[in-house]
């Protein structure tokens, strides 16, 4: 009797198992994980024999019928196609994407979209389903000079925060939430900010990566200084140590390879992150190094992607394929191995032509290379079963005969594709041939690619497989990985935002139990992911590797109590190994763990729960208190009229271990007619606005950035500002959104939520101020005072720092603004 029939015959389904397949896959009436399958085979099926094809009922039955049977056998599909693949909806069945990002606000720069466009495509994605990852190197660097504006740079890693509010915000198709990778190049000059940017817990919706290049990591091996560039140029602060190159960039300074470098490790010892992704490797190994460039990856690492490129993923249950598993003599079933991997590679080639695509982008890049990424789940479960340990030479030689096998079976079945249906358009099988991966492929295969092409450019990757392995594979061991333990608790979130924990078993446990054994004595075979050395981690990615063309999501597990000094040696031992990148995980005090082998954490334990970061994924039924605030501002089109609304709620949490509740913003409008354009910018600012407050975003840095917005049509001058002698000034903006924001600051500080300068109020005094003013002791705001609206001055002078005005100039060698009577520096 195979492993497959003793998993879904003898082995009743674990509870986790159900509730992650009812949660996340099945739909309508659907109950069972047969249902599911049925689906998505016919949906594929009637791809490849739509209804006006010529008598394509039979041939459209068979097809199916082969999708369902290598289902059963042992194919996975990825968790967007089973929640998504033949319903009606306009869901992506593709799991994650590469996006790219640019340097400019909006519109598009070097063929780079602006940071808002990137924004507003993220966004769709993700509402689609998809995760996203990005590179952020285009940034300018924080203080660099912003010459259209005449200001500042804010850096990266505070448009990441942006970026992460909207990920908190958009409800991704079918109730996934999104996911994002945030990369860096090591030469950033902000590069010491990204390595701590969730230092504290911040960005919790970024994994995020260091782009390593071979370069940084020669100048480690050799103690040497290492260059950080880029092509803005430096701020004043940074302009006493730059210097520029011949190309163009800015050098911002030189630092010590071998500091940067520990200061990655350690980040990762301490919390995890950041990952470390060796981008010149990932480039060199690419099999369209001819026509692409990888700069970032998929969320999760396995996928190095160009620009709006996609994963259409699969996984092989390797269980599946075990015979007598645990008998006198278990074998693996490459024969049956190798005809599933063949329907699985025609069924992903198909998932790219019946999916939605969220961008016309991503459907074009798509097409032009039809990427699909099979690779398999249960390794470690698999190995168990075949009496073979993870952490030993036989268990690597096994595993990377599997993808050896894997990779010849997939190439085998594109080119077959390829015969029928034609290449991908950018194949090229001289330039295709002359990859570093390619050239490794048997000669029989690399002759076949010559003479008919090949469907697919990249056909492999190794995923994490979490939720399909509970819901379709008896929670055999994720992906690569060896099995985290033989059974364990599970923290799940439940819809009321609390937490659930279930009992877990391992499926070769199961399995061995099942089959008579006594498992409170285990035989050596039965290795877990805490019981072996990190390098044994390392050394399964680095014999599989060579057998995948695009990457491996590998996760080193360690014991909190790992020695650092060895921890340290492990990243430079991936690079010396050759591998794409590396991902660790050691227990700390800011993450915790997921899974616990252990009782729940109580909830004594756990930490504050900031109220200001909390998240609402909806509007909350019934009224919320508001303000609306009538302005008038003038631009050099006359005089304007508008109305502001901030909706406020009350919002509770834990500071310190106590409970607190405090009153937050929750929504902003401008009910106007949106007929002009700045009036529609301002609308859209106000959309952003809502989507960082839901998302417990920092409204005071957010309306900051806006006030910073310049238009070209000149000053705004809207509201005013009362001097120590009690005189009123009026103020001045570069941009209608500019002035809104100042108004909207102006509003949060009257509510007490902003001090008067426009800082965050922190969560104690907010606490208090609420607890007053619902006794009714709160002091009176008072009215807003009327902002200023008259005939503008003209803009012939340099921007006064106090009012805003282009009104400052030199007088008696003294800078003054001739609007406010600012006195600045005299000689």
């Amino acid at each position: 009797m195979q492993a497959s029939d003793l998993a879904h015959g003898l082995l009743a389904p674990q509870e986790v198992s159900l509730d992650v397949l009812r949660e996340k896959y099945a739909r309508g009436d659907e109950s069972g994980i047969g249902d599911v399958r049925r689906r998505v085979a016919r949906a594929l099926a009637a791809v490849a024999y739509p209804d006006e094809a010529d008598e394509p009922d039979a041939r459209r039955a068979e097809l199916e019928a082969r999708f369902l049977w290598a289902q059963e056998q042992g194919f996975v599909p990825a968790g967007r196609i089973n929640s998504a693949a033949g319903l009606d909806s306009q869901a992506t069945l593709i799991n994650c994407f590469v996006q790219p990002v640019g340097d400019s606000i909006s519109g598009s720069e070097d063929g780079l979209p602006g940071i808002y466009t990137a924004l507003a495509e993220a966004a769709e994605t993700m509402r689609r389903g998809g995760g996203v990852g990005y590179d952020f190197s285009a940034i300018r660097p924080l203080g660099s000079k912003v010459h259209g504006t005449r200001s500042r740079a804010s850096g990266p890693v505070s448009y990441m925060e942006v970026f992460d509010a909207s990920c908190r915000t958009v409800e991704s198709a079918g109730a996934r939430r999104g996911a994002q990778m945030g990369v860096l190049r090591i030469d950033h000059p902000d590069i010491e900010r990204f390595i701590a940017a969730k230092d504290a817990g911040g960005l919790t919706n970024f994994n995020i990566s260091v782009g390593v290049t071979d370069a940084f990591m020669h100048a480690v091996e050799a103690d040497e200084m290492f260059a950080l560039v880029h092509r803005a140029e430096p701020g004043e602060e940074d302009m006493a140590t730059a210097r520029r190159l011949d190309d163009g960039r800015w050098v911002y300074r030189d630092v010590r390879a071998r500091a940067l470098w520990d200061r990655i490790i350690a980040s990762t010892y301490d919390h995890a992150e950041p990952g470390v992704l060796f981008v010149d490797r990932m480039n060199a190994e690419n099999n369209l190094w001819y026509a692409e460039r990888l700069r970032a990856t998929n969320p999760c690492g396995e996928q190095p992607l160009p620009d709006y490129g996609c994963c259409d993923l699969g996984s092989l249950n390797l269980t599946a394929f075990v015979r007598d598993p645990f008998g006198a003599d278990p074998q693996f079933d490459f024969e049956r191995f190798c005809e599933v991997a063949a329907v699985a590679v025609e069924m992903l080639d198909l998932v790219l032509d019946a999916t939605e695509w969220p961008l016309p982008q991503q459907a074009l890049e798509a097409r032009a290379k039809r990427r699909i990424g099979l690779g398999f789940l249960g390794l470690g479960s698999a190995l168990a079963m075949l009496g073979l340990r993870y952490d030993s030479d036989a268990g690597r030689a096994m595993a990377a005969r599997i993808a050896e096998t894997l990779r010849d079976a997939a190439y085998a079945t594109s080119v077959a594709l390829a015969r029928e249906y034609g290449a991908f358009p950018l194949f090229d099988a001289e330039r295709y041939l002359e990859g570093r991966f390619t050239a490794r492929l048997p000669d029989w295969l690399r002759e076949a690619i010559r003479r008919y092409g090949i469907r697919n450019s990249h056909l492999l990757s190794i995923a994490p497989t979490g939720t399909i392995s509970l819901a379709f594979a008896d929670n055999a061991s994720n992906g690569i990985e060896p099995p985290y333990a033989w059974s364990y608790q599970r923290r799940k979130r439940t819809a009321d935002g609390g937490w659930r924990s279930y009992a877990v078993e391992d499926h070769a446990w199961r399995l061995y139990r099942q089959l008579g054994h006594d498992s409170a004595v285990l035989p050596p075979a039965f290795v877990t992911a805490l019981e072996m050395r990190a390098l044994d981690h390392l050394r399964m990615v680095q014999a599989v590797q060579p057998y995948i063309d695009t990457a491996i999501s590998k996760t080193v597990n360690v014991p909190e109590d790992y020695p650092y000094e060895d921890f340290r040696a492990l990243y430079t031992q991936a690079w010396q190994a050759g591998l794409k990148g590396l991902s660790t995980y050691r227990p700390n005090t800011v993450l915790g763990s997921v899974l616990s082998t252990g009782e729940p954490q109580p909830a004594a334990d756990l930490p504050d729960e900031d109220p200001l970061r909390k998240r609402f994924d909806r509007r909350p039924l019934g009224e919320l208190e508001s303000v609306t605030s009538k302005i008038e501002y003038s631009t050099q089109e006359g005089r304007k009229t508008a109305y502001i609304t901030v909706s406020f709620i009350r919002t509770e949490g834990v500071h310190e271990g106590r409970p607190v509740t405090i009153e937050r913003p929750f929504e902003f409008f401008m009910p106007s007619s949106q007929r002009t354009g700045g009036q529609q910018w301002i609308t859209a600012s106000m959309r952003l606005l809502s989507m960082v407050a839901r998302a417990g975003g920092p409204i005071a840095r957010a309306l900051a950035d806006m006030r910073d917005v310049v238009w070209e049509k000149g000053p705004v001058r809207c509201g005013t500002l009362t001097r120590e002698d009690g005189t009123q000034v009026p103020v001045y903006h570069d941009s209608e959104v500019a002035a809104i924001a100042f108004m909207l600051q102006r509003v949060l500080i009257r509510r007490g939520f902003l001090d008067a300068w426009g800082n965050q109020v922190g969560v104690p005094e907010l606490a208090r101020r609420l607890a007053e003013r619902s006794h009714g002791t709160a002091p009176d705001a008072g009215p807003q005072a009327p902002t200023s609206a008259g005939a503008l001055p003209t803009a012939s002078g340099a921007k006064c720092p106090e009012c805003g005005a282009r009104a400052l100039r030199k007088v008696d060698g003294c800078t003054r603004c001739d609007e406010c009577h600012y006195v600045g520096e005299c000689s």
